[in-house]
């Protein structure tokens, strides 16, 4: 399968191409789903960083669908990592549910990054959902040591793979309609937790309005600087 006029465009951008290759799968709740692969070279190529993501090529009605994935404990000697899919109705979600070992996928890894954060930050503060997990899970990975409050926007009820710990404050934010208890519990919270915006790090990935939103409201009202924020839009309602 070709991969269009995005494939065509990243090609022109030197990104790279692999074929990962299934070797397992676990079914964590009945709307996420872990997917267990050999990284096709990737890793050797490029080093693991907190947040490191790619895109997969599907096949949607015989078009090209790419959607982007953060991969989860990455072993570059092994060149072995996971990727964890929140399911839903689409076709990546799809895909993930009917995938079993010995199947292939094609990615193209370009615009993943992490600049190293100096000084290190006093605090997390991390807004997402179960579409970001992994790269929360990542973060926290990264600064063990470090506090972290994370707002976890969730309609799951099942227990989810959070790798928190006695350093870090999980809150569980209800998905309504709109997204909007996670916006007003966010606005309400946040500022006491960073009494020195330039000492933390800020980072948000949950729907594109919900982004949106705390994204200026973390520059602007609680002037966070822009390198100690990083914001991006995971999906769109």
């Amino acid at each position: 399968m070709g991969h269009g006029w995005e494939g065509a465009v990243l090609k022109l951008l030197r990104a790279k191409d692999f074929t990962f290759t299934v070797t397992g799968a676990t079914q964590i709740t009945e709307h996420y789903r872990r997917l267990a692969f050999t990284d096709g070279g990737l890793l050797a190529q490029l080093p693991p960083h907190p947040t490191m993501w790619v895109r997969l090529w599907f096949d949607h009605d015989g078009k090209p669908h790419q959607r982007g994935y953060t991969i989860v404990d990455p072993d570059r000697e092994a060149g072995t990592f996971a990727i964890e899919f929140a399911l839903h109705d689409g076709t990546a979600s799809d895909w993930s549910r009917r995938a079993e070992p010995g199947e292939t996928i094609q990615a193209t890894v370009y615009g993943t990054g992490f600049e190293p954060l100096d000084p290190a930050p006093e605090r997390l503060l991390l807004v997402g959902d179960a579409a970001s997990l992994p790269a929360i899970n990542s973060l926290l990975d990264a600064f063990p040591e470090t506090p972290a409050t994370i707002w976890f926007e969730t309609a799951d009820d099942g227990e989810l793979p959070y790798r928190t710990t006695a350093h870090h404050d999980l809150r569980r934010v209800p998905r309504g309609q709109d997204g909007g208890a996670l916006v007003e519990q966010v606005r309400k919270e946040l500022p006491e937790l960073a009494p020195d915006p330039a000492a933390a790090y800020c980072w948000i990935a949950c729907e594109a309005a919900s982004t949106r939103a705390l994204t200026a409201f973390a520059r602007k009202e609680i002037g966070i600087p822009k390198d100690r924020l990083h914001a991006m839009a995971y999906w769109r309602a």
